[in-house]
């Protein structure tokens, strides 16, 4: 499986919008991300909070189990200054602010994950060529001869 670098908003994303409070987690929100750090992608923590209201964010994510690679940063290391980006540098950004809105997290797991997976390649490979017409109609005639008595 290809591993990810995976940049998740955290209001309206992990947890409802109740900002600057924290919101009720999301449904599959925490066990997802888990799941996704138990396959080797890495999770970035990108949201508009700061201070001490992204520390209560972060503490709130760890006693769920997940504990982020970076916080507002593409690595931990990063030093933030004006001559740096503030755009996290990820593979896949999820946000409730996407265009068509945030899809559910069994959706995300799905669209992230099942490109990969060995018995989707499988069936893939299997899939039967479409046939025309008259290939349709050689098959048919054919077990009608071979029916016949």
């Amino acid at each position: 499986m290809d591993k990810k670098s995976i940049a998740v908003d955290f209001d309206g994303t992990i947890v409802t919008n109740a900002y600057p409070d924290i919101g009720k987690p999301l449904l599959f929100a925490f066990e997802t991300l888990k799941k996704l750090q138990d396959e080797g992608h890495t999770l970035i923590l990108w949201t508009y909070r700061s201070g001490p209201k992204l520390e209560e964010a972060v503490a709130f994510c760890k006693k769920n189990g997940v504990t982020f690679y970076a916080v507002n940063k593409s690595y931990p290391e990063e030093e933030i200054s004006p001559n740096i980006s503030r755009k996290i540098n990820a593979d896949v950004f999820i946000d409730d602010r996407n265009i068509g809105g945030m899809m559910g997290w069994g959706e995300i797991y799905h669209r992230l994950t099942i490109k990969d997976s060995p018995s989707v390649k499988a069936t893939l490979k299997k899939k039967k060529k479409k046939k025309g017409f008259l290939s349709r109609m050689e098959e048919i005639f054919k077990d009608l001869n071979d029916t016949e008595v």
